[in-house]
C-alpha cells in the first residue's frame, strides 16, 4: 500500500479556482509572457488548491485542465538553464528549484486523488492506471530536471518514484496504456514506460552528454522503453547483455543486477537483452551506411555521432563495467587547478600573455610583478591567482576525478581545458572536463581526461609576409611520444584551426619555429588540439 506522506487539507486554503470552471477562466486570464512570474503564480495557485478540500474526481478535472499551460512554462523557463556553466549562479539555481517545485505540485495534486481513491471514492475507481500515471511522470519530470542541470538531488525523490510505481504494479496497474496528450510520441504511455525512460536516462549518464544528445535521448526512449518490462527475477545467459536493477524500497537508481539482488529488500530486474539487439543493429546499419532518419533515429545528427551516441549508450545500459585500461587509485591528496588556455598558459609559462608595453617590452612593473608573485596583478593591484584548490578523489594515468573544496569559485562546462599540479609532481598535467556535477552541499566534481605529455606554454601567430595581417594568440604544445606512437600537437584557441595554414611558434625561451597545421584530433568548448609539420616558409 501507497506510505508517502500528505499534509492534511485545510478549510481556510483559498486559491484562486476551486473547481474546473473555474480553473478555465483563470487560465484564460494568465500572462504568459513573464516566464518567471507564470512560474510562480501557477506554483502558489496549485500548492494552495492542493490544500483545499474538495471531492476527488473534481480534483482531477482541475489538474487536467493545468497540465498543458504548465508543461508549456516549464519547457520554455527550463531553456534558461540549458548548456549554463556549473555551479549555477544563484538566478539559475532559483529557476532549478521553482521548476522542480511546481513539478511536486502537480505530482502532490494527484497523490490528493490518489488518496481518495484508496480510500475508496467510487467516482475514481476507473481512473486508478491514469492517477499512477500522473503521478510518475511527474515526479519522472522533477528527477530529469535535476539530472540535465548536473544537479545532485535527494534520494527521497527517487524513493517516492520507487514507492508509485510499486503501488501501480500491486494494483496490476503498471502497464496499463492511458490517454496522454503530452506524449508527443504516440499520446498514449504507461506507468511501466514512465519508469523504465526515467531509469535509464538516469543510468546514461547525462551529466556527459549534450543538449543535442540529450533530446535525442529523451526521443528514443519514449521509443524503447514500451519493449522492456521489470520482472521480479531474472536469468541470463552467457554473452547476452546482462539486466540491471532496482530497490523499490530504496533510494537508489538502477544498478548492477547482482549488487541489487545481494543488497535490496525488493528488488525488480530489467532485461536488457532487446535493448541491446535494437542498439547493435542500429549501430550496425548506420555503418553501412544508412541514415538515423531512415533509422527512425531522428534528424539534426550525422551517422557518425549518432552511432558514437549509440554505442555510449550500449556501454552504459547493456556492458559489464570494464576493468579500467589503466588502474585507478583512490586518494585525498590536493591539487590545485586553472582553466581556459590563457589562463592555463599563464600558469605553464608563469607569465601573462600580452605583458608587452606600446614599444614591444615588458614593462618594469609587469617585471616587478612577475618577479614577486609569478604573475602580472590585475588593475587594482590584487593577486588574481587563477589556481583553485580541488581534492583528487581517485585517479590514473589517464584521468582522475576532482572534487573542488570550497562551494564558490570559476563556473565551468564540460569540454573545457584544465591544468592542474600537485604538491609531488614535476610539472602541470593538462587534461580536458569530461563530465562536471553539483553536491547536494554546492560543492563541484568533475571528471578529467588528461591529455598525453607534458604541456609546453607557447606563443603562435599566423605566418604572413603583411606584418599588419598577423594573428596572435597563446597556445600549449603537447611534444611526441615516440614510445606510445603519439605524435606532437597543438592546443589552439577554438575555431582557430584551419587544415594547411603556416603558424610560427615562439618557445618560452623565444626559439621560432614554423609549421604547417595538419587536421583536427579534437575539438572542445575553449580549445583545439592539432596536429602539424614542421616547415620552413
Amino acid at each position: 500500500m501507497l506510505t508517502l506522506p500528505l499534509d492534511p487539507t485545510d478549510d481556510r486554503a483559498n486559491p484562486a479556482f476551486k473547481d474546473a470552471a473555474a480553473c478555465t477562466q483563470w487560465l484564460a486570464q494568465l500572462q504568459l509572457t513573464n516566464l518567471q512570474h507564470a512560474n510562480t503564480t501557477l506554483r502558489t495557485q496549485l500548492d494552495e488548491f492542493n490544500r483545499y478540500p474538495m471531492r476527488g474526481l473534481e480534483r482531477l478535472r482541475t489538474l487536467e485542465l493545468l497540465r498543458e499551460t504548465v508543461s508549456h512554462v516549464q519547457g520554455d523557463y527550463a531553456k534558461k538553464l540549458f548548456a549554463r556553466p556549473l555551479p549555477l549562479s544563484k538566478s539559475e539555481l532559483s529557476v532549478l528549484q521553482s521548476i522542480a517545485g511546481l513539478w511536486q505540485g502537480m505530482v502532490t495534486g494527484y497523490q490528493r486523488c490518489l488518496q481518495n481513491y484508496i480510500a475508496g471514492d467510487q467516482q475514481l475507481t476507473p481512473y486508478g492506471a491514469q492517477l499512477c500515471q500522473r503521478c510518475l511522470m511527474y515526479s519522472g519530470l522533477q528527477i530529469l530536471e535535476y539530472l540535465r542541470t548536473s544537479y545532485e538531488f535527494d534520494g527521497q525523490l527517487w524513493h517516492q518514484m520507487h514507492a508509485l510505481y510499486a503501488f501501480a504494479e500491486e494494483q496490476g496497474l503498471h502497464q496499463t496504456e492511458v490517454e496522454d496528450k503530452l506524449n508527443t510520441h504516440d499520446h498514449k504511455s504507461s506507468c511501466s514506460t514512465i519508469y523504465i525512460k526515467v531509469l535509464l536516462a538516469a543510468r546514461a549518464h547525462p551529466e556527459e552528454l549534450s543538449r543535442s544528445q540529450l533530446q535525442l535521448l529523451d526521443r528514443w526512449l519514449s521509443q524503447w522503453s514500451s519493449t522492456l518490462s521489470l520482472e521480479r527475477n531474472y536469468a541470463a545467459s552467457k554473452g547476452d547483455a546482462l539486466p540491471l536493477a532496482v530497490d523499490l524500497d530504496g533510494t537508489q537508481e538502477l544498478q548492477q543486477a547482482a549488487q541489487t539482488k545481494q543488497h535490496g529488500s525488493n528488488p525488480r530486474f530489467l532485461a536488457m537483452v532487446p535493448l541491446s539487439k535494437l542498439l547493435r543493429v542500429k549501430i550496425i546499419l548506420l555503418q553501412q551506411g544508412q541514415t538515423p532518419q531512415q533509422l527512425e533515429l531522428g534528424s539534426g545528427i550525422n551517422s557518425t555521432d549518432c552511432a558514437a551516441l549509440l554505442t555510449r549508450l550500449h556501454k552504459h545500459w547493456c556492458e559489464e563495467r570494464p576493468e579500467r585500461m589503466a588502474e585507478r587509485h583512490s586518494t585525498t591528496r590536493e591539487t590545485r587547478a586553472c582553466y581556459g588556455l590563457e589562463d592555463v598558459y599563464a600558469h605553464i609559462a608563469n607569465k601573462p600573455f600580452r605583458t608587452k608595453d606600446k614599444g614591444g617590452k615588458i614593462s618594469n612593473e609587469a617585471r616587478s610583478q612577475i618577479a614577486t608573485f609569478g604573475r602580472v596583478l590585475s588593475d587594482t593591484g590584487h593577486d588574481d591567482d587563477p589556481m583553485e584548490t580541488w581534492q583528487i578523489e581517485d585517479e590514473s594515468i589517464l584521468g582522475a576525478r576532482l572534487l573542488r573544496q570550497e562551494a564558490g569559485g570559476a563556473r565551468l562546462s564540460p569540454r573545457q581545458i584544465i591544468a592542474t599540479h600537485h604538491a609531488e609532481a614535476a610539472a602541470s598535467t593538462l587534461g580536458v572536463i569530461a563530465w562536471l556535477t553539483v553536491t547536494r552541499n554546492g560543492q563541484l566534481r568533475a571528471g578529467v581526461r588528461h591529455l598525453p605529455g607534458t604541456p609546453q606554454a607557447v606563443e603562435i601567430k599566423t605566418a604572413s609576409a603583411n606584418p599588419s595581417a598577423l594573428a596572435e594568440a597563446v597556445a600549449l604544445l603537447l611534444p611526441a611520444l615516440p614510445k606510445l606512437k603519439i605524435p606532437a600537437s597543438l592546443i589552439i584557441p577554438r575555431n582557430l584551426f584551419q587544415a594547411g595554414h603556416m603558424l610560427e611558434i615562439t618557445s618560452s625561451s623565444g626559439e621560432k619555429q614554423n609549421v604547417k597545421l595538419g587536421f583536427s584530433v579534437e575539438k572542445g568548448l575553449d580549445y583545439e588540439r592539432v596536429s602539424f609539420t614542421p616547415t620552413t616558409l
